[in-house]
């Protein structure tokens, strides 16, 4: 099948006009004629996921962060995005990236990862604002199945995204029970005062500071920081299920887990 038979269904999930006005979506390099027999699926276009598709002989480079986020003025060795760019044309690999539309999407990251939690009645943490977008939007907020602790709701998120440890500024004593929570994978700091005003008792979320941590805490809101890959990392598994119910002639390579930063 050519590329662009894939881009339409994956826009038909996550319509590249759900994208926030900064991002940068859709086919980034590569021709939409091309022919596609297999895909390799990551969060990143990092040097391992840039070498495993050009290695491996995939047609199709699929990720969720866009390698280009921002205007180039060239395209060389001497940078790392040029660097990547240029091992996937001379490759002939095509990439693909969708983001912030995949966030906003119905079905799409933000309903995930409050499914992992089991977070119920959930709605936008922040709602998207224009026609036809009613329900979509970055994060979402709602009630989890059960009361519970602090930490039962660290070791909750720990065991659902797969984590080996998470950061958290507690607001209160960190004794009190937890029944109304919102959870935005990711970078959070857009989305603090989002969960300050919505009145929950924890945001979980990724990409905190310091003085974000402390200063949500002060106005009432605990943060469990997850990490931004921690908690996005979902978005490979998915897709690999996605292609492969979809276009089950399609060979489907899914990138491994593999956390960038860890304590040592």
């Amino acid at each position: 099948m050519r590329t662009k038979e894939i881009m339409e269904l994956l826009e038909a999930f996550a319509p590249t006009g759900l994208a926030c006005e900064y991002d940068n979506v859709g086919l980034l390099a590569g021709d939409p004629e091309k022919e596609v027999k297999s895909v390799y699926i990551s969060l990143d276009a990092d040097d391992r996921a840039v070498e495993a598709a050009a290695e491996g002989g995939f047609d199709l480079l699929l990720t969720h962060h866009p390698l280009i986020f921002k205007p180039l003025k060239s395209i060389n060795e001497d940078r790392f995005i040029g660097r990547r760019l240029r091992r996937l044309i001379r490759s002939d690999v095509n990439y693909y990236a969708l983001h912030t539309n995949f966030d906003m999407a119905k079905g799409g990251m933000a309903d995930l990862a409050a499914a992992m939690i089991g977070l119920g009645q959930s709605k936008p943490l922040q709602p998207a604002v224009g026609s036809g977008m009613d329900g979509l939007g970055i994060g979402r907020v709602g009630e989890l199945k059960e009361e519970m602790t602090l930490e039962e709701l660290c070791q909750l998120v720990k065991s659902a995204f797969d984590l080996p440890n998470v950061n958290v500024y507690a607001a209160g004593s960190g004794q009190e029970k937890i029944r109304r929570a919102a959870i935005s994978p990711g970078s959070g700091s857009s989305v603090l005062m989002d969960a300050v005003r919505t009145g929950v008792s924890v945001l979980i979320t990724g990409d905190i500071g310091h003085h974000e941590g402390i200063d949500t805490a002060a106005s009432g809101v605990t943060v469990i920081d997850a990490g931004h890959y921690g908690l996005e990392h979902i978005f490979i598994p998915f897709m690999e299920a996605f292609l492969k119910k979809n276009l089950p002639g399609l060979e489907v390579c899914a990138a491994p887990m593999h956390l960038p930063c860890h304590m040592m």
